[in-house]
């Protein structure tokens, strides 16, 4: 039984392991950093790795997974935590008393995560003298390292980071300064503190960090449906702070933002993924491709650039995705949409060779730090999957999730834990989790008819997207099979900070074309 327990635990690990990204291991490392001896860290390649590390210094065991649901947590894989046992809220109440991550590791981290690409080559110009000479490139987490082993930076002396933050982005300098008030106010507790993740709001072309009153590190979750949220933005803290005035305004400020500019020589690029046919147990989904070629037409006639692959395996989903995020082509375009069309359980889409892949690592590609050319522009992600368990369906009428009776590892995850915690997403998902979509097997999906219909309908009439998605979602929720006992409601998340609104085109929709 122990045994079983240990193998468990292990594959437990495993699946962790394959749904982290090479940024998601070294912001691992870096939290590790006062925890575990730096010279094994430096010869980490993976989170396997760590896990290895953190078992033979006994942090990590099948009974006790905390630190490792306390790290997760500080680099928001959330929806990993169900693997261990966990939900976030369960994280927050525990982190008070075993939280082991020190308040000075969270700080840097926390800066680290709202360094831009154009604040890095800046504080790399400025702190040139205390760099290796020869030419290397750092990350944000790299450069900090870099420092702490000069001793130019120890959690007693923070002042040439300050120093540096005050020129090259003295917004910056409110993190530190938090920092600074709560190890005055609580400097016994330091690694009892809990810390929120932060994402910067913009104005303009400046980034504001605002931090509540309630919070130590708090987001600003501009414009983000209220349904939502509680989900990507929660902030908590045992600290409250003081705060400067111009700090607490920023939210109010931006609710006063329009639309997203749409009018570059380009509108973007929109993917499709279709997955058809499948390499074993899998069902063909038949009625796919009338949804492809529909969705194809929409936004070519909306005027993006429109590629569409078929049947791909897991692994070339992942790899095409690195392709799109490289990009520079990118950057001459107004927004980024890709629609995924497959088999699907809980958080993820199956690939051909019925492999999953997740929401969240598809649309990670494509935050500003790994996709710098879609930085501050709408990212668009609509996925015709099932969510859930299958169901008998009537013959006219089909599911797409795995068929009855095999197993699945995958814990329910919903839309917002999907989505990258970060501004300008959204998500358009065929079915709230945990629950089946349609597709008709001649006429196509039933979210995706709905939504391409339309966007046809009401683009012409200035509608956003939001707007546009509250119809599907209408359209949707009247639908039934044949029978009348089968029902699906669409669930959209999303950080969007402005309204989406494409332009009109000046041809007719492709329904009035034919």
């Amino acid at each position: 039984m122990e045994n079983e327990d240990s193998l468990r635990f292990r594959q437990q690990l495993l699946l962790i392991d394959e749904n982290l990204m090479a940024e998601d291991v070294a912001a691992l490392k870096f939290l590790c950093t006062d925890l575990l001896p730096f010279r094994k860290l430096e010869s980490v390649k993976s989170a396997v790795d760590i896990f290895q590390l953190l078992m033979a210094e006994e942090y990590l065991n099948e009974e006790d997974t905390f630190l490792l649901a306390e790290l997760l947590y500080r680099i928001k894989c959330h929806s990993l935590l169900k693997k261990l046992g966990y939900t976030k809220e369960k994280v927050q109440e525990c982190l008070h008393k075993k939280g082991r991550v020190s308040l000075y590791r969270q700080m840097l981290y926390e800066l680290s995560e709202n360094i831009t690409n154009e604040m890095l080559k800046d504080i790399i110009f400025l702190l040139q003298n205390h760099l290796p000479k020869r030419h290397i490139t750092l990350s944000a987490l790299e450069l900090l390292i870099l420092l702490e082993k000069q001793s130019l930076l120890t959690g007693d002396n923070v002042q040439m980071l300050e120093e540096v933050c005050m020129t090259v982005s003295p917004d910056l300098l409110e993190i530190i300064n938090c920092y600074k008030r709560a190890k005055v106010s609580l400097p016994q507790q330091e690694n009892l503190l809990q810390v929120k993740e932060s994402s910067p709001s913009r104005t303009g072309d400046k980034q504001v960090f605002t931090f509540p009153q309630e919070t130590l590190m708090e987001s600003v979750g501009s414009n983000i449906n209220d349904n939502k949220a509680a989900n990507l933005t929660h902030g908590f803290s045992e600290v409250n702070l003081e705060l400067p005035r111009e700090f607490s305004n920023v939210e109010s400020k931006s609710k006063n933002m329009t639309s997203y500019k749409m009018d570059g020589p380009h509108r973007g690029f929109c993917l499709i993924i279709n997955n058809v046919k499948f390499d074993k147990s899998l069902q063909e989904r038949k009625g796919s491709c009338k949804d492809a070629g529909e969705l194809e037409r929409v936004f070519t006639w909306l005027g993006l650039d429109v590629k569409t692959y078929t049947d791909l395996t897991s692994q070339q989903i992942k790899a095409l995705m690195q392709t799109w995020k490289r990009l520079q082509d990118h950057k001459d375009r107004d927004c980024f949409i890709c629609c995924i069309l497959s088999h699907g359980e809980s958080g993820a889409i199956y690939g051909k060779d019925e492999e999953l892949v997740s929401i969240r690592m598809i649309m990670s590609h494509f935050t500003a730090k790994q996709c710098p050319q879609l930085a501050d522009k709408p990212k668009l992600f609509f996925i015709q999957a099932c969510q859930g368990k299958e169901i008998q369906c009537p013959v006219y009428v089909e599911a797409d999730a795995r068929i009855p009776d095999l197993p699945c590892m995958q814990q329910n995850i919903s839309p917002s834990e999907s989505i990258p915690e970060e501004a300008d997403f959204l998500l358009g998902m065929a079915t709230i989790d945990g629950y089946v979509s349609f597709r008709h097997v001649q006429q196509g999906a039933w979210y995706i008819q709905a939504l391409c219909s339309k966007l046809q309908l009401l683009v012409p009439r200035g509608e956003d997207i939001l707007s546009i998605l509250t119809e599907v979602n209408e359209d949707v929720g009247r639908r039934v099979d044949r029978l009348g006992t089968k029902k699906q409601m669409p669930q959209p998340a999303y950080t969007l900070r402005r309204k989406f609104i494409f332009p009109i085109p000046r041809d007719p929709p492709p329904s009035q074309q034919y």
